[in-house]
């Protein structure tokens, strides 16, 4: 995949160049950027999404299709594609906000040649659970200044990610950028029914004040502390006043429960996802929440065509097109047609 792409400076747009001896990549601006752990980083490792790297690799293989023996998350990135995998084989595919790689994987599976990019250090988790794929590359990077030229991918995916970024218009225009015309861009995104409840509000606002490393083992100590009664809802679940007891028990407990969502997952793992999500839900520095009118109206914005934005997942799911350039002569020639009759 590397050998597909130039990668230029984020700051000045010049070519850079490998220094193989130093493992560091140079513009002639004097900008450097090292290789650690055979991962390029363009960001400094200590930044907004610290708490994300943390979480990855703590949970590195959680996640992953591989691992649980469920295809979780193949079902969900179909769904997102539109109903079938087959349209990325041998496709150039940006996936913005790779995490530790529960879709890397299967992208890779699938035929695509995947340059993966996440702000956090979940790069090291990615590179450690995908790297023995040919068609892959990793690196640190901020999507808002991504170390390629503009519109280089026939698919750009970010998933889980634009709701966490500064600001989601900004980056939903960053991606549409990457776009080849003719090319498709793939996001999902909280909406206002984001579950963000007020014990959450509340220990979100404690750990955000808290160190990361502390933040990540109280959200361990809660999990385990709560899950118990999480279990013996779920068990009861059949008798009404105990659903009844328990949809209000769920609503107050911070801890997230996909007993409903993901009964297929035996116990252990489903109280893993919980201390993950928890902690992913509690400790994000950023959560914004938008409607799918508000998404498809920036994506027409970004002169984006065909663009379906239905309520499904964890909120919003989105497919668009960039128009090639032949059809956006087309509509301008219409429009004129109008504007002149």
């Amino acid at each position: 995949m590397q050998s597909l792409l130039t990668f230029i400076c984020p700051a000045h747009g010049f070519d850079l160049i490998l220094d193989e001896f130093d493992k560091k990549y140079l513009c002639p601006s004097g900008c450097s950027f090292p290789i650690i752990n055979n991962i390029s980083r363009f960001v400094p490792l200590d930044n907004y999404a610290l708490s994300f790297g943390m979480q990855w690799n703590e949970y590195r293989t959680t996640q992953l299709d591989s691992f649980t023996g469920i295809a979780i998350s193949k079902q969900r990135l179909t769904r997102l594609l539109g109903g079938s995998l087959d349209i990325l084989k041998g496709k150039k595919v940006l996936e913005a906000g790779c995490g530790a790689g529960r879709f890397t994987e299967i992208l890779l599976a699938s035929g695509a040649h995947v340059f993966a990019v996440d702000m956090s250090t979940a790069v090291e988790a990615n590179y450690k659970n995908c790297s023995n794929y040919s068609d892959y590359f990793v690196c640190q990077a901020d999507i808002l200044k991504l170390p390629v030229r503009s519109e280089q991918f026939d698919i750009v995916i970010c998933v889980g990610v634009i709701q966490h970024t500064p600001d989601p218009e900004q980056t939903m225009t960053a991606l549409c950028g990457q776009v080849k015309p003719g090319g498709l861009f793939v996001m999902d995104h909280y909406t206002y029914a984001y579950p963000f409840t007020l014990s959450r509000r509340i220990l979100r606002a404690f750990l955000l004040r808290m160190p990361k490393a502390f933040s990540l083992q109280f959200c361990k100590m809660l999990t385990t502390l709560v899950w118990p009664f999480h279990k013996m809802f779920w068990r009861g679940k059949k008798f009404s006043i105990v659903n009844i007891t328990r949809s209000i028990f769920l609503y107050l407990s911070p801890v997230v429960d996909y007993h409903d969502a993901y009964p297929q997952l035996e116990p252990k793992l489903l109280k893993t996802w919980a201390t993950l999500d928890t902690h992913d839900t509690l400790t994000d520095f950023y959560k914004h929440l938008r409607s799918a009118e508000e998404i498809k109206n920036h994506l027409q914005q970004c002169e984006m065509i065909e663009i379906e934005a239905v309520y499904a997942g964890n909120g919003v799911e989105v497919r668009a097109r960039k128009p090639l350039k032949e059809e956006k002569s087309s509509e301008f020639f219409v429009e004129a047609d109008r504007v002149c009759s």
